[in-house]
């Protein structure tokens, strides 16, 4: 797994499980809720959502792009851009994550980023490989 320090988080996680049960850890709303948190999430562009978080409340996010199995690109918070890519990777897949979007002009921005990567690598993603490690066909 490793981490660049730019404006974006980039997160490089192998899954010991196939693409097809990632894609559905990601987008299916009831597997979504046990890695990260409730939302009612669908892969189909334009679709509009909203993510139930602590402390935040129900934030606004609008699917921006989806090629099944391979790559899910939506908004989150109407400011930032969380993208998934998927590649099959032996009998696993390789999961590329970035959280994009953050301005560091904004001290509020430079926060949410340093305390986000660590929370992104160390808890959520995570809980995202077991969820879908654990998933049966």
């Amino acid at each position: 797994m490793t981490t660049t320090n730019t404006d974006t988080i980039a997160i490089d996680q192998f899954v010991d499980a196939p693409p097809s049960k990632v894609w559905r850890t990601l987008t299916e709303p009831e597997l979504h809720a046990r890695w990260w948190v409730p939302g009612d999430i669908a892969a189909t562009v334009g679709h509009r959502f909203h993510l139930q978080m602590p402390g935040w409340g129900s934030v606004p996010c609008e699917v921006l792009e989806v090629v099944p199995e391979q790559k899910l690109v939506y908004t989150f918070n109407e400011t930032w851009t969380l993208t998934w890519r998927l590649a099959a990777e032996g009998r696993g897949t390789r999961l590329f994550f970035e959280h994009s979007g953050f301005d560091f002009e904004q001290k509020s921005e430079r926060d949410a980023f340093n305390r986000m990567g660590p929370g992104w690598r160390n808890k959520v993603l995570p809980q995202l490989v077991q969820t879908a490690s654990q998933l049966t066909d």
